[in-house]
């Protein structure tokens, strides 16, 4: 399951990350979405969602969704 199909306000724990573009995974890292790390979807727009990811809240775009797996 990736993060375009969680609920709004459920909390999930990443479970890895699906891309082969090395920069794509830097930055998600950088942003503290790595494995095991908790995250929840605080709303979802047409385009995309904002999430809560440690003490940060970042709007990532359906496609950096998909790649999240939970």
């Amino acid at each position: 399951m990736n993060l375009t199909s969680a609920y709004e306000g459920k909390e999930y724990t990443i479970r890895g990350i699906n891309t082969n573009d090395e920069d794509l995974n830097a930055f998600l890292f950088s942003l503290g979405c790595y494995s095991g790390e908790p995250i929840t979807v605080v709303s979802r727009r047409r385009g995309g969602c904002t999430v809560s990811i440690k003490d940060g809240r970042y709007n990532i775009d359906n496609q950096l969704a998909e790649a999240i797996l939970i």
